[in-house]
């Protein structure tokens, strides 16, 4: 059984757009790329060299395959260019992309949910979700969440494509591991833990 984790950037406010540069994704005619840039320090390139020094595979949306296989086959190996270059990429699309733009490429054939979960009951590396918002939006839909490791930078950018968007399903989360920057970014680490549980500070 692999573990299918999401990461990702995030602005205080829940914007998970365009955190690595003004045209990363403009779609929706958003302006603010580039939000998280100038946040980036010794510690946050430690955790994410130490997500990647495991074995793991990549899990894409569309969009940011296209986006990422623009720019990785080209990074020097010192950037981190050679571990993803070198992982297995599974792409959710209705499309074709193209899969030949970076090496190691595999195409999700049908239901994206259905071929995910097929994915995670094979024995295999942990699947890693990076961006990908819509195809995030799936995977909270459809339970397939295992753990989310989230980057919240001290932005706020007002508007943008969110990581628990509208029709969010409510549950609890547990923090398992938690880091911060010398910039100010918590880094949190979350496992799910089973549904909302309400109540109230009113006395009876």
């Amino acid at each position: 059984m692999r573990k299918l984790i999401v990461s990702t950037f995030l602005s205080l406010d829940g914007v998970m757009q365009g955190p690595g540069g003004p045209d990363e994704d403009e779609s929706g005619g958003f302006a603010q790329g580039g939000w998280s840039v100038n946040h980036w320090d010794e510690l946050m390139a430690s955790v994410m060299g130490e997500a990647t020094s495991v074995p793991f595979a990549m899990v894409l949306g569309r969009r940011t395959f296209d986006i990422m296989s623009a720019y990785w086959p080209h990074a020097p190996e010192e950037a981190g260019g050679k571990v993803f270059n070198d992982a297995v990429k599974y792409v959710a699309s209705r499309g074709r992309p193209d899969l030949a733009a970076w090496a190691n490429s595999v195409q999700i054939e049908g239901d994206a949910a259905e071929g995910l979960a097929a994915l995670k009951r094979e024995d295999g590396p942990e699947l890693q979700v990076h961006g990908s918002a819509d195809l995030i939006q799936t995977l909270l839909r459809h339970n397939l969440v295992d753990e989310f490791r989230l980057w919240v930078f001290p932005v706020v950018v007002g508007s943008g494509k969110r990581l628990f968007a509208e029709g969010a399903i409510p549950a609890g989360l547990k923090l398992v591991d938690s880091k911060i920057s010398s910039t100010g970014v918590f880094i949190g680490t979350y496992e799910p833990a089973g549904e909302l549980v309400t109540g109230t500070f009113a006395q009876d």
